[in-house]
């Protein structure tokens, strides 16, 4: 059996634990990489977000256009429709402004930080809405991996301001978003939630941007500016996408729990390409995460920890 052939048989075997770290990896380049893409392009946050997420909506409606994926979309009722507009609300729109104008104001390392407390905030969110229910040793591991990212060298001169309180703020929609997206997951495709999501965050986002008097310029680009755009809205595209899906087959709290492993990721990215340094306690970061996400996902299955898993 070829490499291509063990490979694809490992990952259908474990097609959600693969589609997570996925999503964890594309979330911690896409960290690094959209710091110095708000430079280039040259814009401010607002504009910024907008181009991107319009980006990313066309490349998501090349997907919906395709046969497979379009049947689903025909088949949504109105009550479907009614959640990809919140969803392109309250996770492709508003949480946006706030992130990536809090971005604007503090490094890289920072916002990753913030962003991956995520998980703090589904699992208090999944408890009672999804009755997503965790052990005591599963509340010790997110302790574990919360302390994992604290230890990191970056993070001991962290301040907090104005850019924390942003992030943070969209940090917690974000979260919300994650419970809602998980209910309506139950019926609709993956595909084309994160379609959803783009294709109406990016509709709010212009919105936002005409009452706000800010188009000036807007689309006004050359071909470096263009070259980020569309480099960040890959990573943009490929997390939305691996995220929605993993989510589908797997308990909101899980998934949240693997994003963790992004922040490290940004931190070894602007340690090797922007500080020029690897703090020996940079990696007893890494090792304390993942001790603590191998510990949470280890320990999900047994039920005589009195898991109780909301069904898909």
């Amino acid at each position: 059996m070829s490499f291509i052939n063990k490979f694809m048989v490992a990952f259908n075997k474990n097609k959600a634990l693969f589609l997570i770290i996925a999503t964890a990896i594309i979330s911690g380049l896409a960290n690094f990489f959209n710091k110095f893409g708000m430079q280039a392009v040259g814009k401010n946050s607002f504009q910024y977000t907008t181009l991107k997420n319009i980006i990313v909506a066309l490349i998501l409606s090349l997907i919906i256009l395709s046969p497979k994926v379009l049947s689903k979309l025909k088949k949504l009722d109105g009550r479907n429709w009614f959640m990809l507009i919140l969803i392109g609300l309250i996770g492709g729109s508003v949480p946006f402004l706030m992130y990536f104008q809090g971005l604007s104001l503090t490094s890289a390392a920072s916002a990753s930080f913030i962003h991956k407390s995520m998980f703090i905030w589904v699992v208090i969110l999944a408890w009672p809405i999804l009755k997503e229910r965790v052990s005591w040793l599963q509340v010790a591991a997110l302790g574990i991996l919360f302390f994992g990212n604290i230890i990191f060298d970056g993070f001991k001169n962290f301040t907090w301001g104005t850019a924390q309180n942003l992030i943070l703020t969209a940090t917690i929609i974000w979260s919300i978003e994650s419970i809602i997206a998980k209910i309506t997951l139950r019926q609709v495709d993956a595909m084309v939630l994160a379609w959803g999501r783009m294709f109406f965050g990016s509709i709010f986002l212009l919105l936002f941007l005409v009452f706000s008097h800010n188009t000036n310029s807007l689309f006004n680009l050359n071909g470096t500016q263009m070259s980020w755009l569309v480099l960040v809205s890959l990573f943009l595209s490929g997390y939305v996408l691996t995220w929605y899906m993993a989510l589908k087959m797997l308990p909101a709290n899980v998934t949240a729990s693997f994003l963790v492993l992004a922040s490290p990721l940004t931190a070894m990215m602007n340690s090797v390409f922007v500080s020029h340094s690897f703090a020996s306690v940079n990696l007893w970061g890494v090792v304390t995460i993942l001790f603590g996400i191998i510990v949470f996902w280890q320990i999900k299955p047994q039920k005589k920890y009195g898991i109780k898993l909301a069904k898909i």
